[in-house]
């Protein structure tokens, strides 16, 4: 499968959109926004750029992107009017995601993207003419995107924890799957595909820091928001238990006749949660990065209005994984498999609490 050109986050703004169910990324950005507007900061007054190249990895389709980006703006703007008392920079922002991502549903918004913006000036002396040019950069982020030193700060949110593809080592020299039993790391899984995930995982961060340090003029920063685990064990009731939780679901469907045996013994993630020490020595090993912050935090569990919380897990997660399910399994099961999947969430989180990890990595190029 050729995640690039089947991976994407439900597009529009329907009721399974993943503009309308990605209120717990929304949640765990608000809980770090503190740290993403001072780092940023820090960046604008430390290097006083005439003109500020600002990328968002990763940024999908949702109302996040453009959220996140007016906080950012608002910041440096603030500090140009209260600190410097000069005008602010022109912006240059960068929009990455995959090819298939619906950059559409983000340039409708942008009109009332830079009306909320000229309200927000309307009234300040000094600073409220800055320019802002919004760019889409469709691509990997696994490999350059970006001209050399043009960027002053990078911002990834829930992005990534996404490898580039599938771990070829999952398969072996005849193509079948060593971990038939699972569809990512679980108790069932050899070795060697905990192995597999963590190779690749090593693999695409040190291309994502190599490229990124090329992009990054010096003393440049990153903010990472990605999924993780706590130590070195894999199999815990954290992020790897949902994907445990969905393995279990498309089992159930088998009995019922709407997923084939074969097809969920060939089915594999491409997603790897890390520990702390895996990002830290990745991040020594690579040398393009100083860590200055590494911190992990717990999204609170939120409940959409009339929803149990299995069931706002199954919408948010069909958000996202709905392309490459439709992809390998057929749409038809969809509608089935996601209810089942919440059912089963709610089920589990009655016998004991399901404690997915987050991490913040704050990057520096020296």
């Amino acid at each position: 499968m050729d995640v690039e050109k089947v991976f994407h986050m439900t597009g529009g703004v329907g009721e399974t959109s993943y503009s309308r169910n990605s209120s717990l990324q929304k949640k765990a950005s608000d809980m770090v926004k503190h740290i993403i507007l001072e780092t940023v900061e820090e960046v604008y007054l430390a290097t006083k750029p005439k003109s500020i190249g600002i990328a968002d990895l990763g940024c999908s389709s949702g109302p996040n992107t453009l959220s996140n980006l007016k906080d950012i703006l608002d910041k440096i703007e603030s500090s140009c009017r209260k600190k410097l008392e000069q005008p602010a920079p022109e912006f240059r922002v960068f929009l990455n995601d995959l090819p298939t991502n619906d950059f559409n549903a983000i340039f409708q918004a942008l009109p009332e993207f830079h009306q909320l913006l000229k309200q927000k000036r309307n009234g300040h002396e000094n600073g409220g003419t800055s320019n802002i040019y919004i760019a889409a950069y469709p691509g990997s982020f696994y490999g350059r995107l970006f001209p050399d030193h043009c960027l002053h700060f990078i911002y990834s949110s829930y992005s990534l924890h996404w490898l580039s593809r599938v771990p070829p080592g999952l398969y072996d020299e005849q193509g079948n799957s060593l971990n038939k039993n699972s569809i990512y790391i679980s108790e069932h899984s050899p070795s060697e595909v905990s192995k597999a995930y963590f190779n690749q995982f090593e693999e695409d961060l040190s291309l994502f820091l190599h490229s990124r340090s090329d992009e990054l003029v010096s003393g440049g920063k990153m903010v990472l928001i990605l999924l993780g685990r706590e130590g070195f064990n894999h199999v815990d009731r954290g992020n790897a238990f949902f994907w445990k939780i969905l393995y279990q679901a498309l089992k159930n469907l088998i009995s019922k006749g709407e997923v084939e045996k074969e097809k969920l013994e060939s089915y594999d993630v491409h997603f790897y949660a890390p520990c702390k020490e895996e990002i830290e020595a990745a991040v020594k090993v690579n040398g393009c990065f100083e860590v200055e912050r590494l911190e992990t935090f717990e999204i609170e569990k939120a409940i959409a209005k009339g929803m149990s919380y299995g069931t706002t897990v199954a919408m948010t997660v069909r958000s996202i994984q709905e392309s490459m399910v439709a992809h390998h399994f057929g749409e038809a099961i969809i509608e089935d498999l996601f209810q089942e999947y919440g059912r089963l969430v709610d089920e589990e989180m009655a016998k004991e609490e399901i404690r997915p990890i987050t991490f913040l990595l704050l990057l520096r190029k020296p």
